[in-house]
């Protein structure tokens, strides 16, 4: 006797929650995702369809495979993976589960998906993510990247999370999850870098919305607040812009 599993049709399709490392590629022309365990050599983007990572013919999600895209449906469940020393720099997706799958007791195995939001966490200081930055790993044709503060990025390769989401496309929306209130960022300036020629080039003027307003107006606050810093040095008695011990007028 053939067991078979009870048929679902959705009239909406399922709303799922994972973990992913962002990417971006080495042209810094596309954004995606690569994955945190199965299949993570294999970067993809906001809409994607599984493949079997072993290289079988048939069609993900099989039965007698474990291929397919993953995800739970708690979304507390996922945000607890960030946890773990090899995720911290990870985000969190909020994928819609789209043609077949496989519903288990905590989440879905599926064929096809499409990433609807993505929550970017904190900075290893502490201090809310205003850019991604390159981790200092990679795939081949792709830079992984991390979410930093303003100060943490000085002199790395960045993006802005409104320009990650540009590049991925497809409506994808990219927020800054939870962090302390960056105080530190006075001393900062504007990551190099992606960034930086992506601006040279002008593609930062089109379609900014208020979050990515806000994250390039901490940005240019951080570089003024570095000039300023410069500039009292050049002041204080004994800097470069006066002799030892005589007062500056």
């Amino acid at each position: 006797m053939r067991l078979r599993l009870p048929s679902e049709r959705p009239t909406e399709p399922p709303t799922g929650y994972k973990i992913a490392h962002p990417v971006l590629s080495q042209d810094g022309t596309r954004a995606g995702f690569t994955g945190v365990s199965l299949g993570g050599a294999l970067p993809y983007g906001v809409v994607a369809e599984a493949a079997c990572v072993y290289g079988l013919r048939h069609r993900a999600p099989h039965r007698r495979c474990d291929c397919g895209f993953h995800c739970v449906h708690d979304r507390s469940a996922a945000e607890a993976l960030l946890c773990t020393a090899g995720h911290r720099g990870a985000v969190l997706l909020e994928v819609s589960v789209l043609g077949a799958y496989i519903r288990f007791e905590r989440g879905f195995r599926y064929a096809r998906q499409r990433v609807r939001v993505v929550t970017v966490g904190p900075c290893g200081c502490g201090a809310v993510a205003r850019v991604l930055a390159d981790a200092g790993w990679g795939r081949t044709g792709w830079r992984g990247l991390a979410p930093v503060c303003a100060v943490c990025a000085r002199g790395r390769a960045a993006v802005s999370l409104g320009r990650f989401a540009r590049l991925a496309g497809h409506g994808v929306r990219v927020v800054a999850g939870g962090g302390s209130t960056p105080g530190g960022e006075g001393t900062g300036a504007v990551p190099t870098g992606i960034e930086a020629a992506d601006g040279a080039a002008g593609g930062r003027a089109d379609g900014l919305g208020v979050p990515e307003l806000v994250a390039e107006a901490a940005l240019l606050q951080a570089r003024l607040d570095w000039f300023q810093t410069q500039l009292a040095r050049l002041g204080q008695p004994g800097g470069p812009g006066g002799q030892q011990g005589e007062p500056q007028g």
